[in-house]
């Protein structure tokens, strides 16, 4: 089965694709309406040898300003697995609308979750 992923950060990073997927995947421009980036501080050593970054961007719901620029990967059931377990708790995954009209998983910040 095939799953939409909208990446604003990271998982678009050919070298974490690589380490996650065991290949670069192809990604397509789109946009998130109604959320905001804000960082997070990542102290999983596994996540930042993956990314080289100790600090990650997170969507938190609410933005008022323009949609969060990224673009989404399409994945297979293996891949979405190990993007799960790449993402720290921090993070969960729900389905979010794109401004083009599609529907992908997003990892939105935890808090924000079911709000």
């Amino acid at each position: 089965m095939s799953h939409r992923v909208f990446s604003y950060g990271t998982l678009r990073l050919p070298e974490v694709q690589r380490a996650l997927y065991g290949r670069e995947v192809p990604t397509v421009a789109d946009e998130l309406p109604g959320y905001a980036l804000e960082w997070v501080q990542i102290t999983d050593p596994d996540v930042i040898a993956k990314s080289g970054l100790d600090r990650h961007p997170i969507l938190r719901r609410g933005g008022d300003g323009p949609a969060v620029a990224g673009a989404y990967l399409e994945l297979t059931d293996d891949d979405l697995a190990a993007t799960d377990d790449y993402e720290v708790d921090d993070y969960v995954r729900v389905l979010v609308t794109l401004a083009s009209g599609a529907s992908a998983w997003a990892y939105v910040a935890s808090a924000d979750a079911h709000r």
